[in-house]
């Protein structure tokens, strides 16, 4: 007997091809019974993996309210009307930084994601010499951290003791491994120290990571030089991880920065993912489409290298990567230090204001959450407001503002920058290249603060804008940007596609409904439209809401 029988879906197996109607059914946390139950259209054929049926058998009585030749279930979930497709697959998230505060994981849930790739952008919570390395090291996240750890098999450990709602696949990245190694300042490695760079590579392969990032925007992964990160990726390469990046640039230096990331993955045979395509600023926009061709000339030599996308035209960051290099140096107390000097503010400033009106519009910068209070005033007033709106106000310039709020916040201050083409944005996403992710970290719905609305609806957005009311995909690509196709790029053979066999991970929507409630203004309301998940078989989410028990598990690579 089946544990759990979905009939009357619309199978949308995550491989890209054409939707038909049909029945799945789960067994010991695996898809156990797929079966086509009606002709699909005339340009869907119902072939391959659909007609698979496992030993259950048709000829098994149906349990109730399954069609008659059913097999026995133990519970049937009527689909009709909803979409049956593979749980999504998050390939850029940082919820390692806040699962353990809330390993519910709520507003992904509610969207569809059974999966998320963490330790993106350079920055895991591992190597780290301690708990209060993590948090420094990361000021402009809610670590929300219940347990100490120093390298990646401890931090596996942490969340197979956190049992998260989802599950969560880890990388280690460049800065954690550079600060760890060399502390936060602008310095070089020498040959031993590379070498222990390495190893820490290497020692967070053995424990089952599935990648090695670099955020090379951000300090200090900032301070590595070209020939450093190849160094890095060729190790990572080594162990078959994935190499994921923040890239260098993405203004007004995109196209060279995809360029390096290229050359590096070239030169270490590294399988590369290139984060968050996107170009900030007006002066850059059309340039994603001489990047994407620069990933398709790669691709037509021989380079495994993808993107992906989350689907806004605001990013969302710390405030602190619109400052000029020299102001990190050292971290966050150094630039607090900085900040205190008149001249060296100064210079600070100049730096910034030579960004802004090019890469940057102060009028889209956003606060969207500020840190403890560093014993010079307070600036939680700022949040929801823009650097230009809190410079009016204070009767200050916009650069004169951040540093205001850095300096009454202990330099962790978060935003959100609006700042790309919608027609950027599109371009990307309909590449055939690209996988949906989302950058987000906010599991809860707490209402601290305003994060951005991609932590609530990046893949439901895919779903209702993207699909159901412009066109810009089908629902069948859609669906693969979401599943297989981030599924291949990490690896997980068992995962990403409908398939008898393979995980339980499955995702139950209505795709007349589904829809993105979060905005900018109000961002903490969940999706809606997602009736059931599946986390390895177990329901996660029924009829529309999270249940108790949390289901997820730690992949480990190989393990």
């Amino acid at each position: 007997m089946l544990d759990i029988l979905i009939v009357n879906a619309q199978i949308v197996d995550g491989t890209g091809s054409g939707r038909y109607p049909g029945e799945l059914g789960v067994k010991d946390g695996r898809i156990a019974y797929l079966r086509a139950t009606g002709p699909a259209g005339a340009d869907q054929p119902a072939t391959g993996t659909r007609a698979a049926e496992a030993s259950a058998g048709r000829g098994d009585t149906a349990g109730a309210g399954a069609p008659a030749g059913s097999p026995q279930a133990v519970r049937v979930i009527d689909a009709a009307g909803h979409v049956v497709s593979p749980g999504f697959i998050d390939l850029h998230s940082h919820a390692d930084f806040s699962i353990q505060a809330s390993p519910a994981a709520v507003t992904q849930l509610v969207q569809g994601v059974t999966t998320a790739l963490t330790g993106n952008c350079g920055s895991s919570t591992f190597p780290a010499r301690s708990l209060e390395d993590i948090r420094r090291d990361n000021a402009h996240l809610d670590a929300g951290f219940t347990g100490e750890w120093t390298d990646a098999a401890g931090f596996f450990a942490a969340l197979d003791e956190t049992q998260p709602g989802m599950n969560i696949a880890v990388q280690v990245g460049l800065s954690s491994i550079r600060s760890y190694i060399l502390g936060p300042g602008d310095v070089a490695p020498d040959d031993a120290q590379l070498a222990a760079m390495r190893r820490e590579v290497a020692k967070a392969a053995e424990a089952g990571v599935h990648g090695f990032s670099s955020g090379l925007i951000y300090a200090p992964g900032s301070y590595s030089t070209p020939p450093e990160v190849a160094a890095l990726v060729a190790e990572a390469a080594s162990h078959d991880l994935l190499y994921s990046t923040h890239m260098r640039n993405e203004s007004h230096s995109l196209l060279d920065s995809v360029r390096e990331a290229i050359a590096a993955a070239e030169a270490g045979g590294a399988r590369l993912e290139i984060s968050h395509l996107k170009a900030m600023g007006p002066e850059n926009y059309g340039k994603p489409a001489a990047a994407l061709e620069l990933i398709e000339a790669a691709r037509a030599r021989g380079v495994d290298v993808t993107a992906d996308v989350y689907p806004y035209t605001a990013s969302s960051t710390r405030l602190t990567s619109r400052l000029p290099g020299f102001a990190m140096d050292g971290g966050k107390d150094a630039l607090l230090e900085r900040l205190a000097e008149s001249e060296v503010r100064a210079r600070i400033a100049a730096g910034m204001a030579e960004r802004f009106g090019r890469d940057i519009d102060p009028a889209g910068v956003v606060i969207a959450s500020v840190g403890p209070q560093s014993g010079v005033g307070s600036y939680e007033w700022t949040v929801g407001l823009s650097l230009e709106q809190i410079g009016q106000r204070d009767g200050c310039s916009p650069q004169e503002a951040a540093m205001r709020v850095l300096q009454a916040h202990d330099a962790a201050v978060g935003i959100v920058n609006h700042a790309m083409d919608p027609a950027d944005v599109a371009r990307v996403l309909a590449h055939p290249l690209v996988s949906v992710a989302s950058d987000g970290w906010t599991m809860n719905t707490e209402r601290v603060g305003k994060p951005h609305p991609r932590s609530f609806g990046t893949f439901v957005t895919v779903l209702g804008h993207y699909v159901r009311e412009t066109g810009l995909l089908t629902l069948e690509e859609a669906v693969r940007k979401m599943t297989s196709a981030p599924a291949a790029r990490m690896g997980l053979v068992d995962r990403g596609v409908l398939e008898v066999g393979r995980v339980a991970d499955v995702a139950v929507f209505d795709p007349d409904t589904v829809r993105q409630n979060a905005t900018y203004d109000e961002p903490w309301q969940l999706a809606t439209g997602v009736s059931t998940v599946l986390v390895g078989g177990n329901v996660a989410v029924d009829a529309g809401r999270v249940v108790p028990e949390r289901f997820g598990q730690a992949l480990r690579k190989n393990g």
